[in-house]
């Protein structure tokens, strides 16, 4: 394989991987748009298969900005033409081999709230959300590595930024540890949890100057 066709197999390679993290909200979009499960699994599918297809994968990076913003735009636009809808339920035989996870697509979206996110919004939410958990699975994997399991799962609901139930006393007493282990621990984690955050976060941004601002972004997504 020739340097340009190694460079276009490791860029389709990397938008492979980012849509497979990043299919859910796609889908919660389209659903709560109107189409039906099985409309919204073949148009997300359609809709990535579509772009993973195209060949112009520098343009893509110097264009895309935040690939959240660029995806629900790539989408809406995907949406929009009536060709692609009507076509969808047919692209079976073009099908790329993403590993999209749709046996589960229906169960999560029962959860989602239904009284006051429009479909941007859902979107929006449940992409801070699949940032946050991939940060925090990660976390949670070097704790484990290093038997603290335990202690990640007692601290967790400190990381971003509220007290434990009980305090940290209550937590130390869970742990057999003390209140100031607790405090040193939790700084310790939420260091990390950020480290890992900013990670996953620069990995959908062009420009490595946007992480804070997408880092503010999604914890409003999350909490509004």
């Amino acid at each position: 394989m020739n340097a340009a066709g190694a460079g276009d197999s490791a860029a389709r390679s990397a938008l492979a991987k980012l849509c497979e993290t990043y299919w859910y909200p796609l889908y919660a979009y389209v659903r709560r748009r109107g189409a039906t499960p099985d409309d919204a699994r073949d148009l997300t599918q359609g809709f990535f298969t579509s772009l993973i297809e195209r060949r112009d994968f520098d343009s893509l990076r110097k264009e895309r900005g935040r690939f959240r913003a660029f995806l629900l735009a790539s989408l809406q636009h995907y949406l929009s033409n009536d060709f692609a809808r009507r076509t969808a339920l047919k692209r079976g035989g073009r099908m790329l081999p993403l590993s999209l996870e749709f046996d589960d697509a229906e169960g999560r979206y029962r959860f989602e709230p239904v009284d006051k996110e429009t479909p941007q919004t859902l979107f929006e939410r449940r992409w801070a959300l699949t940032v946050i958990e991939r940060a925090l699975a990660k976390v949670r994997r070097e704790w484990e590595a290093a038997s603290r399991a335990a202690e990640f799962e007692a601290l967790k609901s400190c990381l971003l930024g509220d007290a434990p139930a009980g305090g940290y006393a209550a937590v130390a007493k869970d742990i057999s540890s003390t209140e100031g282990a607790v405090r040193v621990a939790v700084h310790r984690l939420r260091r990390k949890f950020q480290k890992r955050l900013r990670e996953e976060i620069a990995e959908t941004v062009a420009d490595p100057s946007e992480v804070d601002d997408e880092i503010r972004y999604l914890l409003r997504a999350v909490n509004q």
